[in-house]
Parts: structure tokens; sequence; C-alpha cells
């Protein structure tokens, strides 16, 4: 963490990115188990003027785009075994 944004590398790569604040409170919140809907609603839209609507359409955008570059995964169900969600070579 540096002030309010958060420094991730990814595992593809090793590509080092920058979260902004809002993207750093969807990555501390993604657990595998919470909708984004509720993320959403508990986490970013308390904490930033935004509707409930314009937040989760931004916060979709922003977990594919984080999930395109290897740091998020997305799922339509809970993920009770992160590990078994990823592939055999991407968790060396």
């Amino acid at each position: 963490m540096l002030g309010e944004e958060m420094l991730v590398m990814s595992g593809q790569g090793s590509t080092l990115f920058t979260l902004n604040a809002t993207a750093t409170i969807l990555w501390q919140a993604a657990d595998g188990a919470t909708p984004l809907d509720e993320i959403v609603a508990r986490h970013i839209c308390p904490e930033f003027e935004v509707s409930p609507k314009d937040a989760l359409l931004d916060a979709q955008e922003l977990a594919e785009n984080l999930a395109s570059h290897g740091i998020l995964l997305i799922s339509d169900q809970p993920i009770t075994n992160p590990h078994a969600a990823v592939p055999e070579q991407s968790r060396r």
C-alpha cells in the first residue's frame, strides 16, 4: 500500500500494476465468495459519491481489466478452492 493506492504484481510476466483507490477497494474485498454487486454496495458506494448502477458498471469494467492481466479471477459462482480454478502452470 502506498497511501490509498496498492502495487500488485501479475503472475503473468511479473508486470507491476498500480491500483487506484477504487481498484484497491475492489482488490481487497474480492474474496472469491462475495458477488461484485455486494462489494460495490458495501465498499465502493459508501466511499465515493456514485450511484450503485454507475459504480457497478465501472467495477465490472475494472474487474475485467484486472482479469485480462491475470491479477483477478472472475467467476459466476463462489470460488471455494481458489487453487482449483487456476491452471497448475499458473500457480508456480
